[in-house]
């Protein structure tokens, strides 16, 4: 049995119920082409490709390469030993399409990427932001083991303690549903704290409309700089380096949004609002 590196955060999925369970929600078809993140000893892969069109694991960890090729014996898999933390996604997703051939001209094309994935926790919200643009790119929908903290963070809207800068950009791509809960024993080694499964579904379009998407995410992280500052203080603070067109406090009064309040009050709605507010000419 290879032994898992503590140096890459691994924590293998050992509880086949869980697996079996995680297959169950992601329900693969035979035109998906599934994108595996960490496959390790391939808990979930063996049961993806007996179900999916094709499988393509990304696994950083090279001693696992020969293992899978060995377990996982169908002509829909392949495995790529690359760091996820430093592809080009864009092209990963591109040549993943390739996997599949597409259909005859006179029969609809049913391809989707979707990604499943069982994180190390350290690279989690990293690779989770570098996922979320791709779902112009034909990235359907993403079921991710990751800490329950994070998770919940993800999860969460408005008014939560969890609510933040993450729960934004995630929910402004993805309709993010927390799917259920697993224990530390369900892993080896063990991890110290608890994971949840959760599926982000890609938008067909973002959930609010924005003139400038960095502008606005660069907003929305100002805005949590300081939980426990106001909103209106927390961008005064910032409104030097993100060149607001407007002042604060009228720009907060023409989006409708009190001065006092927090940030983790604020639906993506009122942030849009207050963006094309501050950025008014």
């Amino acid at each position: 049995m290879i032994r898992a590196k503590k140096s890459l955060g691994q924590n293998f999925l050992s509880d086949q119920r869980v697996a079996r369970r995680i297959i169950d929600s992601v329900s693969p078809l035979a035109d998906d082409i599934i994108v595996e993140i960490g496959p390790g000893a391939g808990a979930l892969t063996r049961l993806l490709a007996k179900q999916s069109g094709y499988v393509v694991a990304v696994e950083i960890d090279a001693r696992f390469v020969d293992e899978l090729y060995r377990t996982v014996k169908t002509d829909n898999f392949s495995v790529v030993n690359r760091d996820a933390l430093n592809m080009d996604w864009v092209e990963f997703t591109k040549s993943a399409m390739s996997m599949l051939h597409p259909p005859r001209r006179d029969y609809p094309d049913r391809r989707r990427v979707r990604v499943v994935a069982n994180l190390p926790y350290y690279i989690s919200t990293p690779i989770i932001e570098k996922l979320l643009p791709l779902g112009r790119h034909r990235l359907f929908d993403m079921t991710l083991m990751l800490q329950k903290e994070v998770a919940d963070r993800i999860t969460t809207g408005p008014g939560s303690k969890e609510y933040g800068y993450l729960s934004v950009r995630v929910q402004y791509y993805c309709d993010a549903a927390k799917l259920f809960e697993v224990p530390p024993s369900a892993f080896t080694p063990e991890p110290k704290v608890q994971s949840a499964v959760i599926c982000l579904t890609v938008r067909e379009r973002p959930a609010v409309e924005v003139a400038d998407e960095e502008r606005f995410f660069a907003l929305v992280r100002a805005a949590f700089a300081q939980r426990r500052k106001t909103i209106l203080n927390n961008l005064k603070a910032g409104a030097r380096s993100l060149e607001f067109k407007q002042p604060v406090e009228s720009a907060l009064e023409a989006a409708g949004v009190a001065s006092r309040r927090r940030a983790e009050t604020l639906s993506l709605g009122e942030f849009a609002a207050l963006c094309a507010a501050l950025y008014r000419e």
